[in-house]
C-alpha cells in the first residue's frame, strides 16, 4: 500500500472536514471566516502538491529523454557486430577498388537497415577523408560541408565512452546528432529531427498548460512543447529564475518552474504560469463572495457544495499525478525513485520485532536477448517479469524496477510468519526462480530466461534501506558467482565470509 498518497488523501478530506464544518458553526460569520480561511489553505495545498507533483513529472520526462538517448546508443552498437564497419578505411593504400565497392555495400546495407528501423535522419559512417557511406541527409550535407569528419570529431567529448551529442551547429537546431568512434579514422554519426522529442516528452492532459523544454548547457532551446521557439535561447523570466540551478523546483507569484539534469549535461525544464496553475483558487473566491451574499441556511448548503468543489480537482490531480510518476509504464510496478522511497519509509516506520525482506532480482543474459531477438521482445520480457512478481507476492509486498533488468521486492512478513520468517524468504526467492524455469525460452527457444537472486533480511542484516540493498546486491553477486539461476540469502554469504577469516 502506498501509504504517501493515502496520507495526502486523508489531508485532503481534513481540509474537506474542516471547510463544511466552520460554515455550519457560524452561519454568516462563519461564511466570513471560511471565505478566507478556503483561499488560504486552498493556495498552500494546490502550491504544495502542484509544484511536488509537477517536479514529481519533470523527473519522470528526465527518465523519458534518458531512456529515448540510450536506445539510440543501443542501437548505435549493433553497428560494430559488422567487422568490415569496424576495420574498413576508404584512404587505404594499396585498396584493391572492387573490394572497397563490395566492402562498402556491405557497410551501407547495415546502416540502411538500422536507420530504416528507427526512422532516423542520418545513419553514417563518415572518414577522415570526409567520404561518408550509409544515409546521409541533404540537410547534414549541406550543414557541414566538405570539413565534415573534423567538424564531428569535435563534438566526441566521452574520453572513455569516446562518443558524444550536439546540437546547433551553425545555429540549427532541428536535429540532434550522436557521434561515436568507431575506429581513428572513422565516426559513426546518427541523428533525428528534434520534433521526435513530441513522443517522448508526453505530457497529461491535467498539464497541456505545463511548457516542457529541452536545453543545452548554454540554455538555447533543442525543443520545446511551444512551437517556435527551438533555437532560441531560454526566455530571460526563466532563466534568471533558475539561475544556474541543476536539479530544483521553484514557484513564485508569476511562474512555477522544474528544471532537471539529463543526459550530456543538457536539461528538462518544465514552467507554467501561476495563474493557470492556481486558476481553482479564482473559482473558489467567485462563490465565496455569493455564499456570504445569500441566506444562512443557503450559506450552508452552498459551503458544503464549494467544499466538494474545491477538494476533487485537486484529489484527481493528485491520484493521476501520483501514478504516473511513480509507476513504471513498462512493468507497472514502481519504478526507481518510488520504490526507494516507499520502502525507506515502511523500515522507518516498522514497528517492535518486525521483520522485512529485501529480494533483489538481476535478469541472467538479457544483453542476448535484446541483442538477439530485439528490444522489442525484451520489452515484452520485463512486462512479463511485472506480472511474475506480482502473482509471487502480496499486495502488502513493494515491487519496483530499478534498473533496465534489475527489480528489488521489500517482503512484508506478516504476524503469522513471523517466528518463521526464513522459511518464507526461501518459499519466495524459489518461487521467483521456478517462475522463470517456465518462461522466456524465446521465440525459437535458443535463449534460456533465469534470474539470480540475492535477498537481506531486516533488521539482522541492515537497519535502513541502503543497507539491506547493498547485503542484497552483495548476496546477488554470489549467486551470479554460483553460476546463476539460482537465490542466495546474505547470512549465507556472511557465513562463508567468517570462514574464510
Amino acid at each position: 500500500m502506498d501509504k504517501r498518497k493515502n496520507e495526502n488523501n486523508d489531508k485532503i478530506r481534513q481540509i474537506k472536514l474542516i471547510m463544511i464544518f466552520g460554515y455550519a458553526l457560524i452561519v454568516i460569520l462563519a461564511a466570513i471566516f471560511n471565505a478566507y480561511f478556503t483561499i488560504r489553505k486552498n493556495d498552500m495545498v494546490l502550491k504544495s502538491k502542484v509544484s511536488d507533483l509537477t517536479y514529481a513529472l519533470n523527473v519522470q520526462m528526465k527518465l523519458n529523454i534518458n531512456t529515448y538517448f540510450s536506445k539510440l546508443e543501443s542501437i548505435s552498437t549493433l553497428v560494430f557486430g559488422t567487422e568490415e564497419a569496424v576495420s574498413y578505411y576508404s584512404s587505404a593504400e594499396n585498396a584493391d577498388q572492387y573490394e572497397a565497392l563490395n566492402t562498402e555495400k556491405l557497410i551501407s546495407d547495415k546502416l540502411y537497415d538500422l536507420c530504416i528501423m528507427e526512422n532516423y535522419v542520418d545513419f553514417f559512417i563518415v572518414y577522415s577523408d570526409d567520404h561518408t557511406v550509409g544515409k546521409v541527409s541533404n540537410g547534414t550535407t549541406m550543414l557541414y560541408g566538405d570539413d565534415i569528419y573534423n567538424e564531428m570529431a569535435q563534438t566526441v567529448t566521452g574520453n572513455r565512452t569516446r562518443d558524444g551529442w550536439s546540437t546547433g551547429y551553425n545555429d540549427d537546431f532541428r536535429r540532434i546528432y550522436y557521434v561515436k568512434c568507431v575506429n581513428d579514422n572513422a565516426l559513426l554519426v546518427v541523428s533525428f529531427y528534434t520534433s521526435e522529442l513530441e513522443n517522448v516528452f508526453v505530457r497529461p492532459d491535467d498539464m497541456r498548460d505545463t511548457t516542457v523544454r529541452l536545453v543545452n548547457e548554454d540554455h538555447y532551446i533543442m525543443y520545446s512543447s511551444e512551437k517556435g521557439e527551438t533555437g532560441s535561447r531560454l526566455p530571460a523570466e526563466l532563466l534568471d529564475r533558475i539561475d544556474g540551478s541543476t536539479a530544483a523546483s521553484f514557484m513564485d507569484d508569476d511562474y512555477l518552474i522544474t528544471v532537471n539534469t539529463c543526459a550530456d549535461s543538457w536539461y528538462v525544464i518544465c514552467s507554467a504560469p501561476t495563474q493557470i496553475i492556481l486558476a481553482e483558487r479564482n473559482i473558489v473566491i467567485r462563490y465565496t463572495i455569493i455564499i456570504t451574499a445569500i441566506t444562512s441556511v443557503i450559506a450552508l448548503i452552498l459551503g458544503t457544495i464549494l467544499s466538494i468543489h474545491v477538494t476533487n480537482p485537486v484529489n484527481r490531480i493528485v491520484t493521476k499525478l501520483n501514478t504516473q510518476a511513480n509507476i513504471d509504464r513498462l512493468t507497472g510496478i514502481y519504478n526507481k525513485l518510488s520504490f526507494e522511497e516507499n520502502s525507506e519509509y515502511m523500515l522507518k516506520n516498522a514497528g517492535e520485532g518486525e521483520r522485512h525482506a529485501i529480494i533483489l532480482l538481476d535478469v541472467d543474459n538479457f544483453k542476448g536477448v535484446n541483442d538477439t531477438l530485439g528490444h522489442a521482445y525484451g520489452d515484452r520480457v520485463l512486462a512479463d517479469i511485472g506480472n511474475i512478481l506480482r502473482l509471487t507476492f502480496n499486495s502488502s509486498d513493494c515491487l519496483g524496477r530499478i534498473g533496465g533488468d534489475e527489480f528489488c521486492v521489500l517482503l512484508n512478513i506478516p504476524a503469522n510468519r513471523q517466528q518463521d520468517y526464513m522459511t518464507l524468504i526461501h518459499e519466495k526467492c524459489r518461487a521467483l526462480c521456478d517462475a522463470f524455469h517456465n518462461n522466456y525460452t524465446g521465440s525459437s527457444g535458443d535463449y534460456k530466461i533465469s534470474a539470480s537472486i540475492g535477498a537481506a533480511v531486516f533488521p539482522d542484516d541492515g537497519k535502513s534501506f541502503s543497507e539491506l540493498y547493498r547485503n542484497a546486491d552483495a548476496a546477488l553477486y554470489s549467486s551470479k558467482h554460483k553460476g546463476k539461476d539460482t537465490f542466495t540469502i546474505y547470512s549465507d554469504v556472511r557465513e562463508e565470509n567468517d570462514e574464510n577469516v
